[in-house]
């Protein structure tokens, strides 16, 4: 039985580090990809607006116990970008 549940836990590990929740988005023209606490520096664009990945931020907390799980959520996937920031705080445009 413990060989099954440590399999099952492999298989999940390999399979949100390697798809996680985060999408990849062109807005105009230009391809951005997620970014998290480790790589802001690089893939931030200040003139793109972001929004938190939840299901990473909840797989996060869930295999916390896992330590690679959490280190990749948090700090390479941990927003996604949505569209190009608009002049009024808290618009996006679509």
């Amino acid at each position: 039985m413990n060989r099954i549940i440590a399999l099952c836990l492999i298989v999940t590990m390999i399979g949100i580090t390697v798809s996680g929740c985060g999408d990849r988005k062109v807005i105009g023209g230009v391809e951005y990809d997620t970014y998290g606490l480790l790589n802001q520096d690089d893939k931030k664009n200040p003139d793109i607006q972001y929004e938190v990945i939840w299901g990473n931020i909840f797989w996060g907390i869930v295999l916390s116990e896992t330590i690679i799980v959490p280190i990749y959520v948090f700090g390479f996937s941990l927003f996604e970008p949505v569209g190009p920031k608009m002049p009024i705080k808290g618009q996006v445009a679509r």
